[in-house]
């Protein structure tokens, strides 16, 4: 005796009909793990500023209260009154906004030259700059520092900023972006309308890369932010970026744990700041991004 089994049924597209309506709508699988994941990124935030909250005490607890002291401005008083932050902090905005907004417009010329101009040796340059971001950091400390010694820049802040006004990854990654974002035919109908190459450039390119160049700018703002190997070799002690600043808080016999998450959590508000203010161009590219993969 055989058992027939039903052919599996095809779902089809009717006409007029939403395409994300065949997928289907999220259950509560979907919006758990959503919910966990949102939970999981924002605790390091929030356990950094219930630290924060109290006194040096705490940290001691087994089982510490899951709710914020009130000694956070008391420990942001310290923090200001144990390094100089207010200096650091400026100095980090200095040269982030500085490095991001040199890697944007650069990555973006270089990155539309890569993926829509022809020229000789192209694809050779281009496989020249990708190979330069194997290259580990670390390499290159003791030639730039010899570098910036020479130009007599060493303890400045140019020495920090120099060295990172133009990324391989910031190249590479808008190069990806535009192969597919710029239509050829569109920059060829520029052309037949009288446009420079400037004007194609500020007219049809900008626009369509500004998702991309969001992202960018986020991600070299956070690692200029973050960069603490670079500052600490060439820059004066008197004269700290914000990761220096933090590293100062922790120096002694003991570490203040209260004292330096404070310190921490007022350093993580401009990020906090920059992801609002580019939010909506960062959640546009990567749904784009995102179709287009």
């Amino acid at each position: 005796m055989s058992v027939l089994t039903p052919a599996p049924r095809q779902v089809r597209k009717r006409k007029g009909q939403d395409p994300g309506s065949i997928i289907g709508k999220p259950g509560f699988l979907t919006y758990g793990l959503l919910i966990a994941f949102i939970l999981g990124s924002i605790f390091p935030l929030y356990w950094s500023f219930l630290v924060a909250s109290r006194d040096s005490s705490f940290t001691a607890q087994q089982l510490p209260p899951l709710w914020p002291g009130g000694n956070f401005f008391a420990n942001a008083a310290r923090v200001f009154d144990t390094a100089p932050f207010w200096r650091a902090l400026g100095n980090s905005l200095l040269v982030g906004t500085i490095v991001t907004v040199s890697v944007v417009i650069f990555g973006t010329l270089a990155g539309y030259a890569f993926a829509k101009l022809k020229f000789k040796g192209n694809n050779a340059l281009f496989t020249f700059v990708v190979a330069t971001l194997l290259v580990p950091t670390q390499l290159g400390v003791i030639p730039m520092f010899m570098a910036m010694a020479e130009l007599e820049m060493a303890g400045e802040l140019i020495a920090v900023i120099l060295p990172n006004l133009v990324t391989a990854f910031g190249v590479f990654w808008m190069r990806q972006y535009l192969v597919t974002a710029v239509p050829t035919e569109l920059l060829e109908a520029a052309r037949m309308d009288g446009c420079s190459m400037i004007r194609t450039f500020w007219h049809v390119v900008l626009p369509a890369a500004r998702p991309a160049a969001a992202i960018l700018a986020l991600f070299t703002f956070m690692t200029s932010w973050n960069d603490f190997l670079w500052p600490l070799v060439v820059l004066d002690p008197s004269d700290p970026t914000i990761q220096l600043a933090l590293e100062r808080l922790q120096s002694g016999y003991s570490v203040d744990y209260s004292l330096v998450l404070a310190g921490t959590t007022l350093a993580t508000l401009p990020i906090l700041f920059i992801f609002i203010v580019l939010g909506k161009q960062i959640v546009s590219g990567i749904m784009q991004g995102a179709v287009k993969g």
